[in-house]
């Protein structure tokens, strides 16, 4: 466990001004993006990571950490003001935060929202914070036994939850660990799949990757969509005394705000299943449990407390097992691995031993973060509802110039160029047959370890699998992964059934 004079040293880093600068402006970068339809957090994180370039490693994360939890926090705005959610996991928030708006109060809306993201979000943090450290000296102690297991199982558990298609989601991997092998052979030096190109003999540059098949492939989506009309108009906060939030109205949302808290931080906890899943299972546990069900869908507060608390709380929870064992969970986790490679460190639990006192400062920074979250949120509330209005044909050809104009800076050149626009159009077919992102992503970051640990494990065991029976550990993980693998092979055979009986 940290010392006291750790934490207390990390918090002193956290708290310069110059720390609080560079979180505030992630919060506040964020907060613009969430707002604007359109744009999301992985839209965000992957055009902000050229910027930190230049930055020290932990204004980089605390940067772009702050960038995506303002980002979850102002998707609400757009969700409740235009029926239009900025993310994905916040169209839950839509189904009582328009109505609320359209019935008269939608600054009371708004600040139910606000309240119930920074509660979620910050105990989602000192969860994260009580449970990952513990978390990662276990971690320390695994072998490559261990690790190659636990990878193993991890990527067959994101394939099969993280999208609809069991398939589809191990055909995402397989193209994910495809990619992560280009290179020189570790062992050998041998070239691997690099095609005569020298650029790819250290492998697939991660940032092209990223913001061609995240950013650039999304503009490509929202172009394909521009003729589109968003449903239902904008709705403009006026000064009607009775639009405002009182002590007793927030008093009622919090049992629920706590209970959405914890369903979120279970969901994020669990790598591939995302904040959509967690805000609507949230709002349906809330629904559940309400003393008047029917009232959900029609304006209730209690609707919009518990998409907000739960999809605020996935993000934070969702960090537990990248540096806890390394492995991201989510778009927005894998994107920071990114982050932290080019800046030359290794997340996961080699940061307690190798970094602890940045591990405990990027901590106490999230927590910083979520109070600016609320000051930014609850001050900027008029400024934040008139973006909303900011139309598309402005809004994606900055983007774009923005994603082409990140890859010169940091010198790619046209080998960049063309890299960033090959994966766009990648990505865009990834979106439009539904091949889940998060298990691509995530199979690219972790194939080096997971390749490191295998060939490690056949060196030491000599070739013998029986060595398995004598690591327990590693044991349970490759006989989970077996049955993981015939559980969703079954569930995949049952549904393709049943739609061939509903179409006969």
């Amino acid at each position: 466990m940290p010392e006291l004079s750790a934490i207390t040293s990390a918090f002193g880093d956290a708290l310069t001004l110059h720390s609080i600068s560079v979180i505030l402006g992630g919060v506040l970068l964020g907060y613009l993006v969430g707002v604007i339809p359109g744009l999301n957090r992985s839209v965000a994180i992957a055009i902000a990571i050229p910027l930190t370039f230049y930055m020290s490693a932990y204004a980089a994360i605390a940067f772009l950490i702050g960038l995506s939890k303002g980002t979850a926090a102002g998707s609400a705005v757009s969700a409740i003001l235009l029926n239009t959610p900025g993310e994905p996991s916040s169209a839950a928030t839509c189904l009582d935060g328009y109505p609320m708006a359209k019935n008269g109060q939608p600054r009371k809306a708004l600040k139910v929202g606000l309240l119930a993201s920074v509660i979620g979000d910050l105990l989602s943090t000192l969860l994260l914070i009580a449970v990952v450290i513990p978390f990662a000296s276990i971690a320390l102690k695994f072998g490559p036994y261990e690790l190659a297991a636990i990878l193993i199982f991890a990527l067959v558990f994101i394939a099969g939850m993280a999208g609809g298609s069991f398939l589809k989601g191990m055909a995402a991997g397989g193209m994910g660990v495809i990619l992560g092998t280009v290179g020189l052979d570790p062992e050998t030096g041998a070239m691997r799949f690099t095609f005569g190109f020298a650029e790819l003999m250290e492998g697939v540059p991660i940032l092209p990757l990223v913001i061609g098949t995240l950013a650039l492939s999304e503009m490509f989506v929202q172009l394909d969509e521009y003729r589109r009309t968003k449903g239902g108009s904008s709705v403009r906060l006026g000064h009607n005394p009775d639009d405002d939030l009182s002590y007793s109205e927030f008093k009622k949302t919090l049992p629920t705000i706590f209970k959405s808290t914890g369903v979120g931080a279970f969901v994020g906890a669990l790598p591939g299943l995302g904040p959509s899943v967690g805000s609507f299972m949230a709002y349906g546990l809330a629904k559940r449990g309400a003393k008047d069900p029917d009232s959900f869908g029609k304006g209730n507060p209690n609707g919009i407390a518990a998409a907000e608390a739960a999809d605020n709380a996935v993000i934070p929870a969702s960090y537990i097992p990248l540096f806890g064992l390394g492995i991201p969970g989510s778009v927005s986790a894998a994107l920071l691995v990114g982050a932290f490679m080019i800046h030359g460190i290794q997340v996961g639990p080699l940061m307690l031993r190798d970094h602890p006192q940045m591990l405990f400062t990027i901590f106490a920074g999230m927590v910083i973060a979520s109070l600016i979250m609320l000051a930014v949120g609850w001050y900027g509330l008029r400024i934040f509802a008139k973006v909303t209005n900011v139309p598309q044909n402005i809004v994606i050809p900055v983007v774009i110039f923005l994603c082409l104009a990140g890859i010169q800076v940091q010198g790619y050149g046209t080998f960049g160029l063309l890299t960033v626009f090959g994966f766009a159009i990648f990505g865009y077919f990834l979106k439009k047959h539904d091949y889940s992102f998060v298990t691509f992503l995530v199979a690219f970051i972790v194939t080096p370890m997971l390749e490191m640990n295998l060939r490690q494990s056949v060196i030491l065991s000599g070739g013998e699998i029986s060595i398995l029976l004598q690591r327990p550990i590693a044991l349970f993980f490759v006989v989970a992964t077996g049955l993981m693998v015939l559980h969703l092979a079954w569930s995949g055979y049952r549904t393709y059934r049943q739609r061939r009986l509903v179409s006969a």
